[in-house]
């Protein structure tokens, strides 16, 4: 399985836009963490402990739902992005005064201490990771044994459309490549996780105006290729741009408006206790020697 990072992603520019991205989540991405929501209802077992990744962006309606599915689990909020922790945390903070104080526990904010939590939520955050094989570890080092993962993400049909459109006109790409979900699992196998789940859908938007449109997908994130146009646009280009998607992506069967593709990325997958190969000699943490001794996975498997 390739481990290196994604060929069409510009570290540089990824960072970037982690820094700076409107602290709040676009419609799409509230959406996606709604139906993902609707997902947990196969989950059997509800988690003692949840961390939500990047909240902000990932969609605060979206932690109210699963925090409505879990009351009693405790949540730990891990808002990477500066810019938007002081957003996650007037927004999820439970003041003194508040009903919700007695309900269940508070949230907790920052990063989530190793094997912590029993369920890890990151909706619509790894599609523009620089370093997503990093990112899942990160994330399987936060989970209890027996924790389960569930993330959503773009995939590879995304906006199609508009690299047609870009094609067609002889620019330069349109935006970066986004993984197939196969390739998803294969990094979740290599990060330790067991038993990965990739589901996939599409789903199509339609704006009234390329103006509308061109709005929403700059709320969704922007262009990190690395071939990417380096200068600035003037308005001829943009009235050329603006033009071009009237032309193309008008749909007959939306009542001329201009419609756009995105395809979702759905994935799980539980850590499982830890199984080593035993060698003449072999160090053991602490923690995966209790964990091993709690299940009975100590043997050898060689």
């Amino acid at each position: 399985m390739p481990t290196e990072r994604p060929p069409t992603i510009d570290p540089l520019a990824a960072a970037r836009w982690h820094a700076a991205a409107p602290a709040m989540a676009p419609w799409l991405h509230e959406e996606v963490a709604r139906r993902m929501e609707d997902r947990l209802q196969w989950i059997r077992q509800a988690p003692a402990s949840w961390c939500h990744w990047d909240p902000v962006r990932g969609g605060l309606q979206g932690h109210a739902l699963v925090s409505a599915r879990y009351p009693k689990a405790a949540c730990q909020v891990a808002e990477t992005a500066a810019h938007c922790v002081p957003v996650a945390e007037q927004a999820l903070a439970r003041p003194w005064w508040s009903p919700a104080r007695w309900s269940g526990p508070a949230p907790q904010f920052g990063l989530p201490p190793d094997a912590s939590v029993q369920m890890l939520w990151a909706n619509m955050a790894l599609h523009t990771a620089a370093d997503p094989q990093a990112l899942i570890g990160q994330w399987h080092r936060a989970l209890a044994t027996d924790g389960y993962l569930m993330f959503s993400c773009l995939g590879p049909d995304t906006a199609r459309e508009l690299h047609g459109v870009y094609a067609a006109m002889g620019w330069p790409p349109a935006g970066h490549a986004f993984t197939d979900m196969h390739d998803w699992g294969d990094m979740l196998v290599h990060a330790g996780f067991a038993e990965p789940v990739m589901d996939m859908e599409r789903i199509t938007l339609t704006f009234a105006t390329p103006e509308r449109l061109l709005q929403e997908l700059r709320e969704l994130g922007c262009n990190l290729h690395p071939d990417r146009f380096g200068a600035l646009r003037g308005r001829g280009w943009r009235e050329r741009l603006h033009a071009a998607l009237v032309e193309h992506l008008a749909d007959p069967a939306q009542n001329g408006q201009l419609a756009l593709t995105f395809e979702i990325i759905y994935g799980h997958a539980f850590k499982p206790a830890p199984r080593l190969k035993m060698s003449a000699s072999s160090a053991v943490s602490l923690q995966d020697m209790r964990a091993m001794l709690a299940t009975g996975t100590g043997r050898s498997t060689g």
